[in-house]
């Protein structure tokens, strides 16, 4: 990702979240040195990844997939892509947090060998307040 994909990036980012992030978060991932990769289809962007590497571990920030590709299999394919990377430069542990509520991610990451490792309390905000966090992790 390029300062000049965050554009397009936060197109999605809004059409995906009802609380998206900011452009300046993506900005200051990038300033930051995380990990910010695009995914690409027929010269469209339509997924992000902001990646936390820390020592032997990386922590995935946001990971997205636009709205008319997703449930055919596109975020499977992108994160079979950031694990094999991942391993590549031999980190050994990927965690994330994902929305109580968000059952299709909970099934992929199931899916993918991640496991429940925690609950962070009020992480997300939702339309009622606040909402619990899944933290999950996987050995890579």
């Amino acid at each position: 990702m390029l300062k000049s994909d965050v554009v397009s990036v936060m197109e999605i980012e809004r059409t995906i979240y009802e609380y998206p992030w900011t452009a300046g978060n993506f900005n200051d991932c990038l300033e930051s040195g995380y990990q910010c990769d695009i995914l690409i289809f027929t010269n469209e962007i339509i997924g992000y990844a902001v990646q936390m590497k820390i020592l032997d571990e990386v922590h995935l920030l946001n990971v997205s997939v636009a709205k008319n590709f997703q449930n055919i299999g596109v975020g499977r394919f992108f994160l079979d892509n950031l694990i094999a990377e991942s391993k590549k430069i031999e980190l050994k542990k990927m965690v994330l947090e994902v929305r109580r509520s968000n059952s299709p991610a909970l099934c992929l990451y199931d899916s993918l060998g991640f496991s429940e490792i925690g609950i962070r309390k009020n992480y997300y905000p939702n339309r009622n307040g606040r909402e619990d966090a899944i933290i999950m992790g996987a050995t890579l």
